[in-house]
């Protein structure tokens, strides 16, 4: 039973190819919060195999490494929140909430920051595109367009684990394995005074 879920997941994990183009002999671009304090508003879809939702939700965003989310489900079912501040994510009550969440790295490249170090990195530019393999077991896989983190990959072994897609509009997340999805439309950005520190502390 084991090694059938084992083939399953990794039947569903797309194979992933070497990285072609120039290399890259400069230290890979800066990616940090922009300044001031930021609030996105956007649209967000849920699904996994057992489990879909949908709703509105809030970003505040405070440099250099400080981000809270609320989400409010559609139809007045609830919501919840969680709140990032460097490399530590938390909820509520520190529950399973997080699973419906990309893991730290991710979450931060789905905000355009680069948050991953490792021994190794494999810098190459093919077209207008910079791509990086980053680190062993895993092996995260950025790419920039010019000066702009546009995906984090996360991969093991030639297998797509994990994955995170942006642009202006759009922010994707998907897990192959489990076969969850996260998908942020982003509706307003809106620029604030400073947050009241409550909001880091419930």
């Amino acid at each position: 039973m084991l090694l059938a879920l084992a083939a399953v997941s990794v039947g569903c994990a797309p194979r992933t190819r070497p990285l072609t183009g120039i290399p890259f002999p400069q230290r890979l671009p800066e990616t940090t919060l922009p300044p001031g304090h930021t609030r996105l508003v956007f649209r967000w879809e849920y699904g996994d195999p057992i489990f879909s939702a949908r709703g509105e939700g809030v970003a505040r965003i405070a440099p250099p490494d400080s981000v809270r989310l609320d989400f409010f489900a559609d139809g007045n079912l609830g919501g919840g929140f969680a709140i990032l501040i460097g490399d530590r994510l938390t909820t509520p009550a520190n529950d399973e909430a997080v699973r419906y969440l990309p893991p730290v790295p991710l979450l931060w490249a789905a905000l355009g920051r680069l948050q991953v170090v490792g021994v190794d990195t494999v810098a190459l530019v093919a077209g207008d595109t910079l791509r990086a393999d980053i680190g062993r077991s895993p092996v995260w896989r950025a790419a920039f367009s010019g000066t702009t983190l546009v995906s984090l990959q996360r991969l093991d072994g030639n297998r797509l684990r994990e994955a995170v897609q942006r642009d202006s509009a759009v922010i994707s997340y998907r897990n192959f394995g489990s076969r969850r999805r996260l998908t942020l439309t982003l509706l307003r950005r809106l620029v604030d005074p400073p947050f009241d520190e409550a909001i880091w502390h419930r």
